[in-house]
């Protein structure tokens, strides 16, 4: 390839999770970088570019997948992308530090007919273990450019550049002579005979020893691709052949580790001996005193991501105070009054909300992509390995859910260290459940004001209610989203700590937190218009809105759940602002304010001056009661329902999660409300 002006390449970045693709996507591309969803598809999609010596060179960074198998929608797409001709070189990116173990993808990709360049990343941490690779001699085996690298340290870049444009150049193919020698060699011949029954020229990229080696693994996807190019009687004749066919990916697999194996043979060298676990690692990988060392860290780690919150967080909240300068400014050119008030409640309340949201989206990420770095996370996930599996998640997957006791939006965006788009959205709809900190502020209040001594049964009652709502929930979405093959025990090897490469890790978090507040923004900004517009009243006062007399003309319905109007409004509100319930019960009980205001208008917790005389004059025990659990299990915020999204990537699946919500806490309140009225 010559570097003549105009002249364009396409570049895929593949490798198993946190082999460190992202930051080399993040390095490559800067801020020139898009992220959205594969066409028809929830998994994310992230596309930049950079130029070079005239060249413009279009970067995917693909999912992270520890194969090519068709076992999940992420390995399905990467594998797509590769065939269809999306990329002109595929850059590997293996692991230095667990080069045995990372090493499986490259052998799962051989036999696919495109350019590639094997990266060995973490060389640094490698050398730190004591361990030496001679990248020449690898490269000369593969037959393709082997490159040891470090992607945090960008003054590394330029062999990669060079052998991108090496690749590129001579079309290099990785060679599979030896790994071909191994699938033939496996009890009896059944590769032989599966490559026997298939075109010689292979399928597009895909060579016949590489198609060969996937039916025999019992490739769904693969099979019907081939049997399409098959006369009957020899697509009969495969479909027999490979029904007959047992243990046929325990085999493959095998032979892939023995062609890895020979590989690095002589290639890796381990000098002195391999390091024992620390004192700390035994105690983090302890079956008893690990679980209460990781949860004691997380909950530390969420206090910790207040530190580089707050200040954003601050600056958020002063810009509602525009609001008073901004308005008088419009009053002073003769703007009407409805436009001073769409500027001063909903474009600058949601300013407000996106940021307060970022803040702590970017804290959050900040402190526990820190102990992702330094290779803690691991450990958390081992040691909560066979707790979550039961709800069909992974170990880490107890993270968002305890940040949740704080924030959900934390809880969210903490959802970003799990691998699998599957297991991520599950927990999402499980950290839901948790009760956050504006409840904490609410509940107490209500439960005190109505139940007194007994207040705290009812706090008793909605943990045991959250853990049954868990178990319900993970059935629910777990048998729409985890497969039983996909729900075993977690086989894995512990990474190696090593220091936080800061540069790019704030590069990574930079970027993603632009992308969700530029996409937060236009979410909240219609979320809020629609809630002020149904609402408003020309007045402020709250029975001139349409959702006033809404839920008057509703209230024979909304009390079936033990809901009056006000209370449902109130609840209807707690969507939107879960802590301005009781703010949204004082405009409606003793008229002071608007409903939009006391929900939006950072109101807080408090009790307005008379409120608790008029909720005990109007609302019986029951109804106090079956209003607390409906505001404690509906949809936690407008900013996690945000959140939500942005983790997701799926309308589809946020308002199915959200769906799910408002309908499950009417049925707890109605359950509460009609068991309660027969004790109390």
């Amino acid at each position: 390839m010559t570097s003549t002006a105009g002249a364009e390449a396409s570049i895929a970045l593949l490798g198993q999770p946190n082999s460190g693709k992202s930051t080399l996507f993040n390095a490559l591309t800067g801020a020139r970088q898009r992220v959205g969803n594969w066409p028809g598809k929830t998994v994310e999609k992230k596309e930049g570019y950079y130029t070079r010596a005239g060249v413009h060179y279009h970067v995917a960074d693909l999912p992270g997948t520890y194969s090519l198998s068709a076992n999940s929608e992420e390995e399905i797409i990467t594998r797509d992308h590769i065939a269809s001709g999306g990329a002109d070189v595929v850059c590997i990116l293996a692991d230095s530090s667990q080069l045995s173990r990372s090493l499986f993808m490259l052998a799962d990709y051989a036999g696919i007919r495109c350019p590639a360049v094997l990266l060995l990343n973490l060389m640094d941490v490698a050398e730190k273990q004591g361990k030496q690779v001679d990248a020449a001699e690898l490269e000369k085996r593969l037959g393709i450019p082997v490159v040891p690298f470090v992607a945090a340290d960008l003054r590394q870049y330029e062999p990669f550049h060079e052998a991108v444009e090496r690749a590129l150049k001579q079309k290099t193919l990785i060679d599979t002579g030896s790994l071909t020698a191994k699938y033939r060699a496996l009890e009896g011949q059944v590769y032989e005979q599966v490559l026997a029954l298939l075109p010689a020229e292979g399928l597009g990229r895909y060579s016949a020893d590489w198609i060969a080696a996937k039916l025999l693994e019992g490739d769904q996807a693969v099979q019907a691709a081939v049997e399409e190019q098959l006369s009957a009687e020899k697509k009969h004749e495969l479909r027999t052949f490979l029904s007959q066919v047992s243990n046929g990916a325990l085999e493959t697999a095998g032979a892939k580790f023995q062609w890895v194996d020979e590989l690095l043979d002589g290639v890796l060298v381990q000098s002195g001996k391999k390091a024992a676990l620390s004192r700390f690692d035994r105690l983090a990988t302890h079956r008893r005193w690990g679980k209460p060392l990781a949860i004691l860290i997380i909950l530390l780690g969420l206090i910790a991501s207040f530190f580089p919150a707050a200040p954003i967080m601050l600056a958020g909240g002063m810009i509602p105070q525009l609001g008073a300068p901004i308005g008088a400014a419009l009053s002073a050119i003769g703007a009407p009054q409805l436009l001073i008030d769409l500027m001063s409640q909903v474009v600058l309340n949601t300013l407000y909300f996106a940021v307060a949201m970022i803040g702590f989206v970017f804290g959050v990420n900040l402190v526990f992509g820190f102990l992702e770095e330094i290779g803690y996370m691991a450990r958390v996930s081992y040691v909560f390995d066979g707790t979550m599996t039961r709800l069909g998640l992974q170990g880490k997957a107890v993270m968002p859910l305890v940040v949740s006791f704080g924030c959900t939006i934390g809880g969210a965006a903490g959802t970003r260290v799990i691998d699998s788009w599957a297991q991520r959205v599950l927990t999402i709809a499980l950290a839901w459940v948790v009760p956050c900190a504006a409840t904490w502020a609410i509940v107490p209040v209500i439960a005190s004001l109505f139940f007194g001594a007994w207040a705290p049964l009812v706090i008793v009652a909605i943990f045991v209610v959250a853990g049954l709502h868990m178990l319900v929930t993970a059935k629910v979405f777990g048998s729409r989203l985890i497969r039983d093959e996909d729900r075993a025990g977690l086989i894995m090897e512990l990474p190696p700590y090593h220091r936080p490469r800061w540069g790019a890790l704030l590069r990574s978090i930079l970027v993603r937190t632009w992308d969700i507040l530029s996409r937060a923004l236009r979410i909240i900004f219609i979320v809020s218009l629609v809630f002020w517009l149904v609402t408003y009243s020309a007045g402020g006062s709250p029975d001139g809105s349409l959702l006033y007399r809404f839920g008057r003309a509703i209230e024979p319905v909304t009390m079936f759940f033990g809901l009056t109007w006000q209370t449902f409004l109130a609840y209807i509100s707690s969507m939107v602002s879960k802590e301005a319930a009781l703010g949204v019960l004082g405009s409606l009980y003793l008229g002071a304010g608007s409903i939009f205001s006391s929900t939006l208008g950072g109101s807080g917790p408090q009790m307005a001056t008379g409120l608790s005389e008029a909720l005990l004059a109007s609302l019986s025990a029951p109804a106090a009661l079956a209003f607390i659990f409906a505001v404690t299990f509906n949809a936690p915020c407008l900013m996690a329902i945000t959140s939500t999204y942005q983790e997701t990537r799926s309308l589809k699946w946020t308002l199915r999660i959200l769906a799910y919500y408002f309908a499950t806490s009417l049925l707890l309140a109605a359950i509460v409300y009609h068991v309660a009225g027969l004790f109390l």
